[in-house]
């Protein structure tokens, strides 16, 4: 749950001084809310993460304009991989199966949990092949059997959904 309170706080903080920050500045000087990269950067829980995308060399694209979904594995969700997988994905010469791995979690576009109704969706991914995602009437959502832990976490370019487990096309 400390992602949960990290981002409420950081929300709450943020919403509580954006005005006073852009009265006493200026709006042009007022940060923008950070990207996927940025926050995924900013945040121990996805350092895992981080590291592969960047040896794949997405942080830019992901960085861009967007909008995107990403489902974004912990560092839990990579170390429970079978022993000397991710080693194995993190070679040089692993670098295009990295890159469809970690593409096969952003789909185009932005999808909010809380604004999805209950139901199966079949989303197409930047990697080509679809992710099976299941809204339960709950509010549970799954992506390809992984447990969204947390949802709807906003960037300035798309959204991110933490997830239990790292997906891969195909499975």
């Amino acid at each position: 749950m400390r992602l949960t309170t990290l981002f409420a706080a950081s929300a709450l903080a943020l919403g509580a001084a954006t005005p006073a920050i852009a009265e006493q500045y200026g709006e042009s000087q007022v940060e923008e809310q950070p990207n996927i990269v940025e926050i995924a950067a900013g945040d121990d829980t996805f350092s895992t993460l981080v590291t592969a995308v960047q040896t794949a060399d997405l942080a830019g694209a992901l960085s861009g304009e967007g909008p995107f979904t990403v489902f974004a594995p912990t560092n839990d969700a990579f170390a429970a991989l079978p022993d000397g997988t991710l080693a194995s994905l993190l070679e040089e010469e692993n670098r295009d199966q990295l890159t469809a791995i970690l593409t096969y979690h952003v789909v185009p576009g932005e999808y909010f949990a809380a604004e999805t109704p209950a139901g199966t969706y079949d989303l197409e991914t930047l990697q080509g092949d679809t992710v099976n995602v299941v809204v339960g009437e709950d509010g549970s959502v799954t992506v390809d059997g992984a447990n969204v832990i947390m949802a709807d976490v906003d960037a300035s370019n798309g959204v991110i959904h933490v997830i239990d487990g790292v997906i891969t096309p195909g499975m």
